[in-house]
């Protein structure tokens, strides 16, 4: 079992910056991708990010591209979003979330089911 704890989320005017955090335990494994999704009011959850936990491939949503940064600190068994430029449209219960095995087909790290398991979220309001 893997548990994950997302952390950074907080309320920034809008071109302002946040780095987020999502700390894994238990067991994890090489080539597992790690993910960000985000949720906002009233629509469905979206993708944001992802990481091959220890390989270093990235994939990002067009949205973000340019804007955010996803790396990992294998030590620490945490990864982080770090997003700069941000706009009202940011605004969103972000998601880290990672598979039970690894995946090397990098198509899959876009899909929330490719994932098992989830954090609880962390919210993050940009303000305009």
């Amino acid at each position: 079992q893997v548990q994950l704890v997302e952390s950074g989320g907080g309320l920034v005017q809008a071109g302002g910056s946040l780095r987020l955090s999502c700390a894994a335990s238990g067991r994890t494994f090489s080539s597992v991708p790690v993910g960000w999704f985000r949720q906002a009011p009233g629509k469905e959850r979206e993708f944001v990010a992802a990481i091959s936990w220890g390989g270093g491939t990235t994939v990002y949503a067009d949205s973000v591209k340019g804007r955010v940064t996803i790396s990992g600190d294998n030590a620490k068994n945490t990864v982080y979003l770090q997003m700069n430029s941000l706009k009202p449209e940011d605004t969103a219960v972000y998601y880290c979330a990672t598979a039970r095995r690894p995946l090397f087909n990098r198509s899959y790290y876009y899909t929330a089911t490719t994932y098992d398991y989830w954090g609880q979220g962390t919210q993050v309001t940009v303000s305009s």
